[in-house]
């Protein structure tokens, strides 16, 4: 009976393998001889080649899962070197992918590998449904709901779930950047960081999205930017449950709970949680200050901070309350304005136990406990316990005024006196008093 091609088939013998040589133990010998009978008929002997977990699962029109990859899998004719060369044997090089010609030892490998073209991911979590093409990516996956972290840090201890991000972390202890451009010579510590980087040289982006038609160098990227229009947040703290849409917010969430600070100042020894703020904060030694106000000039140490400063000038106010409706330039005073509304005080004095909405306040409210004030005016010498206060301060001295009111310009030193004089205009009282309610 011929197997399900419809030419009968044709079995081709390994060839015999001397026993001397190392490379080939006789127990592999036959194990290969058991599972590689390879035959122009598909006729197979090993369970692997009924493939791996989702095997005989049917498709809509009722063939399977499996014949949909058989139809793209071509066994080696009988003329390529590979079938009867010892060296290629050793290799496992037989099988090979009829869409990007990659081989492979094992039929079975060669149908997991063809997965990448059909799109197939037949193994599910447990727990939260989401589905792999390899078993290995799921037993890592799995280990985001166990907390399992098997993987360690020799330098600082710290904990992964798989050993790639482990070898990935370890660069930024030894400084290792084994990934450079071909273009400019700038080297990096992760490849996907240079692929990012190549754009910049070809200005290539080729995926886009669906939603907004915002293009992206990666796919990961893509990915990435798509949870902000479908909202998900995939990744969970295990100590206080908050949500984020992107893995590596929630390892900087994290320490917030550990008090990790992994990048210090090589100037003063200060730590901080993220490089981007070490970045930010070292130039404040250098006194670089990369992005300036196309309308006033006015230079900052961050694209973002000039972001914000932005909407200063053209009146924007993308974050509003959701209480009162009142609009906000940066999502930070929007949480700290909700506070008023909640009565939530997060930051509590660990002298006297006083707790305070805003963490200036809290900063403000411990010098009278120790009554340092490091911040001086350097035209009059008044001292302050803050710099922000210092920085209000030195305006009563240059007159400067960089609050003004959209309605009828008038110009402020200080953006709560804006936002007082604001409600003439609006005829907003947001303040009542508690015994007559006027």
């Amino acid at each position: 009976m011929t197997s399900r091609g419809a030419e009968p088939a044709h079995t081709l013998t390994l060839p015999q393998i001397k026993e001397e040589e190392p490379e080939f133990p006789q127990q592999q010998i036959k194990k290969e001889e058991e599972d590689v009978t390879v035959s122009t008929g598909e006729s197979f002997k090993s369970e692997d080649d009924l493939g791996v977990a989702g095997r005989g699962a049917e498709t809509p029109n009722g063939s399977s899962a499996e014949g949909q990859a058989d139809n793209l899998i071509a066994p080696l004719s009988e003329s390529e070197d590979l079938l009867y060369d010892n060296e290629g044997l050793k290799d496992g090089k037989l099988w090979k992918c009829s869409q990007c010609g990659k081989t492979f030892g094992k039929k079975s490998t060669l149908k997991t590998h063809m997965r990448s073209h059909t799109g197939e991911k037949p193994l599910s979590c447990t727990v939260c449904g989401k589905t792999f093409t390899h078993k290995r990516n799921l037993n890592i996956h799995a280990r985001t709901h166990t907390g399992e972290k098997p993987f360690s840090c020799s330098v600082c201890g710290q904990g992964f779930t798989d050993k790639g991000n482990l070898k990935r972390h370890t660069r930024t202890h030894t400084g290792e950047k084994p990934f450079s451009c071909s273009v400019c010579g700038k080297a990096f510590s992760q490849q996907h960081y240079l692929k990012s980087h190549t754009s910049t040289h070809t200005g290539e982006k080729p995926c886009s999205c669906s939603v907004c038609g915002k293009r992206f160098t990666e796919k990961e990227s893509l990915k990435m930017h798509t949870r902000t229009h479908t909202g998900e947040k995939p990744f969970s703290c295990s100590v206080c449950g908050k949500a984020f849409s992107q893995n590596q917010s929630l390892k900087i969430h994290i320490r917030t709970h550990t008090g990790e600070k992994p990048f210090s100042c090589s100037v003063c020894g200060q730590r901080f949680t993220q490089k981007g703020h070490l970045n930010s904060h070292a130039r404040i030694h250098t006194g670089e200050n990369t992005f300036s106000c196309s309308v006033c000039g006015k230079r900052f140490t961050e694209k973002g901070s000039l972001k914000i400063h932005k909407r200063t000038h053209t009146g924007e106010k993308p974050f509003s309350c959701s209480v009162c409706g009142q609009g906000f330039t940066d999502k930070g005073n929007l949480k700290r304005h909700t506070r008023t509304h909640s009565g939530e005080k997060p930051f509590s004095c660990s002298v006297c136990g006083k707790d305070f909405s805003q963490q200036h306040y809290l900063k403000s409210h411990t010098s009278t406990h120790t009554g340092e004030k490091p911040c001086s005016c350097s035209v009059c010498g008044k001292r302050f316990t803050e710099k922000e206060s210092l920085k209000m301060h030195t305006r009563t001295h240059t007159g400067e005024k960089p609050f003004s009111c959209s309605v009828c310009g008038q110009r402020f030193t200080q953006k709560g006196h804006l936002n007082s004089h604001a409600q003439t205009h609006t005829g907003e009282k947001p303040f009542s008093c508690s015994v007559c309610g006027k």
